[in-house]
């Protein structure tokens, strides 16, 4: 990159914000074509290369360029493994929509905010600032008419409260609880995930709850996939509940495989994008739903979902028969575990 950086920021989104250095208060800005873009699942470290150009500069400095006034980004907030990839690279297809797939610095603003703002040295109202700022940042296009849609990583949903509080719109993509165990359960990847997050979950529950609920080594397998459901789900229902004048819309994953088509064109009416019943039509019959969101080069289709999942429920029938026993006893307890089940009981 030359010296010249700020001009190029501010005249469209190829110099992306990719990862913060909070301590040294820096940004590490590379340099995307908009085809990386649409390709990228994830927009983290993960898809750096030797050929990827990248520069360190000061957040300061970013935060000196002025910047056209680009309309907000919208969103796709989730509990995990429910179809969020692919929903946004079936929009991330329609003209208007520049799709952003888990954007790096979200996470690490969502850490802040869960960790309190005292660990990077941050008062509330400077994480608040901070928090518009990356958010002006990514609102930046390639084109007139684009619009930014940002669907973040299950992490980030700590922050769906703060983006969305003034007039934000998001989509809320769920899956039922048992559906979600199944899920969890039909992969070994995801197993493991959700055992490293259990400690994280637990803290952040706790939180929604108002007191801890248990040890994470009392868990069954089952349930602690479960506390991922419970977590994720308490944690979009609060910013539902605190955000009146947000425009949301929660959409089953199962409700969208049984009707891509016309649900599709339900989550791109809540965008205020056009999507004629004949394009939709043709997105959904096309490659993307025939593979696997986060590699497309790997074939994943519902049907074998379908299979994978119904195999995971006779696998672990017994561990997800009491983990829903156990979820029931502590919505006795918590109104807000209750909230969750109730709003994907009436979303469905």
């Amino acid at each position: 990159m030359n010296n010249d950086w700020q001009s190029l920021f501010a005249k469209d989104a190829s110099l992306f914000p990719h990862l913060a250095d909070l301590p040294k208060d820096q940004v590490l800005l590379s340099t995307m074509s908009e085809t990386l873009f649409h390709q990228a699942s994830f927009l983290d470290q993960r898809i750096f290369t030797p050929d990827l150009p990248r520069q360190i500069v000061a957040w300061a400095d970013i935060e000196a360029v002025s910047l056209p006034d680009f309309p907000r980004p919208q969103y796709i907030f989730h509990i995990g493994h429910v179809g969020s990839t692919l929903i946004s690279r079936l929009l991330g297809e329609l003209d208007n929509i520049f799709a952003l797939r888990e954007p790096a610095i979200l996470r690490q603003l969502a850490e802040v905010e869960v960790n309190q703002p005292a660990e990077v040295g941050w008062s509330s109202d400077e994480q608040a600032e901070r928090l518009a700022q990356v958010e002006k940042w990514l609102s930046r296009v390639f084109h007139a008419g684009q619009r930014a849609m940002i669907k973040a990583s299950s992490f980030v949903s700590p922050l769906a409260r703060p983006l969305l509080a003034k007039n934000g719109t998001a989509l809320f993509l769920f899956a039922s609880l048992d559906r979600y165990l199944q899920t969890i359960l039909a992969g070994d990847a995801s197993k493991q995930e959700t055992s490293a997050l259990a400690d994280l979950r637990l803290h952040r529950l706790a939180r929604h709850c108002g007191q801890t609920l248990c040890k994470k080594e009392d868990l069954s397998l089952a349930q602690t996939a479960a506390l991922g459901w419970l977590c994720e789900m308490a944690t979009l229902c609060d910013a539902k509940s605190r955000c009146a004048d947000a425009a949301i819309v929660w959409m089953d994953f199962d409700d969208f495989l049984r009707e891509p088509a016309s649900q599709l064109q339900v989550a791109a009416d809540h965008f205020g994008q056009k999507l004629s019943p004949d394009h939709a039509q043709s997105l959904i019959s096309g490659p993307i739903m025939s593979s696997y969101s986060k590699a497309p080069e790997f074939d994943y289709s519902p049907s074998l979902r379908q299979q994978l999942l119904a195999e995971a429920a006779q696998i672990h029938a017994d561990d997800i028969k009491q983990t829903l026993l156990w979820v029931d006893q502590l919505a006795r307890r918590f109104p807000i575990i209750a909230a969750a089940i109730a709003t994907a009981e009436t979303r469905r």
